[in-house]
């Protein structure tokens, strides 16, 4: 790991989970568990990490926000989780302007091309995780377009992914498995452990590829 290394968590409130009720603003989801990784693992190596998840965004709120919340940091590596809001809002709020699997990725194009250009950050992209524990829930039946838009643009990038939404569908088809969520979409311990976990598998894997090539 780069010494001080600054890491970018940006999505919705699965990332942003408690942030602002934490004096560190890291909050108590997903980004915390990997924050105390990190912490006891290699404190030496201990990264800068900052949370930027904001309740409710969707895609085009992170644009909106890309300059000041990404960009401006030069961060070493930005992990982004979206795509449950943009899905979950067809389905609570039909009314809204949607965001379709066409529109998700001419948006989340433009994002991971102004990191490639103003940075020299790797890119990790989160898959979304679920949309009630059910695995024909209309709502994961809907996130798969978004899912695969995630594979096509990693593979463009050479972005990372991780695979939490593949991870989530298998551990809910396992034997006495436990309750991931506090209401379909929203993360208890177990789940953001589960996150955190699929986060630190592909980080590990990463970093030792890259140690292969040096």
């Amino acid at each position: 790991m780069v010494a001080n290394q600054r890491i970018v968590f940006i999505g919705d409130s699965i990332t942003q989970a408690g942030k602002f009720e934490d004096s560190e603003q890291i909050g108590y989801g997903y980004v915390r568990y990997i924050k105390d990784y990190f912490a006891i693992n290699q404190p030496e190596e201990l990264p800068i990490i900052f949370n930027k998840g904001i309740n409710g965004n969707r895609i085009p709120d992170l644009e909106q926000r890309w300059e000041a919340d990404v960009l401006s940091l030069c961060p070493n590596l930005v992990s982004i989780s979206i795509g449950i809001n943009d899905v979950w809002r067809q389905l609570d709020h039909p009314e809204w302007k949607q965001v379709t699997p066409v529109k998700f990725r001419e948006i989340y194009d433009r994002l991971l091309e102004h990191v490639i250009k103003n940075t020299e950050a790797n890119i990790f992209l989160m898959e979304p995780t679920i949309i009630e524990e059910k695995i024909e829930a209309e709502g994961n039946i809907l996130l798969k377009d978004y899912v695969e838009v995630i594979h096509q643009l990693a593979e463009r990038y050479s972005a990372t992914v991780v695979p939490t939404h593949q991870v989530f569908i298998a551990y809910l088809q396992k034997q006495n498995h436990q309750v991931l969520t506090t209401d379909g979409v929203h993360m208890n311990s177990a789940g953001n452990m589960l996150m955190a976990q699929t986060w630190l598998k592909a980080y590990n894997k990463y970093m030792e590829a890259k140690k292969k090539t040096l």
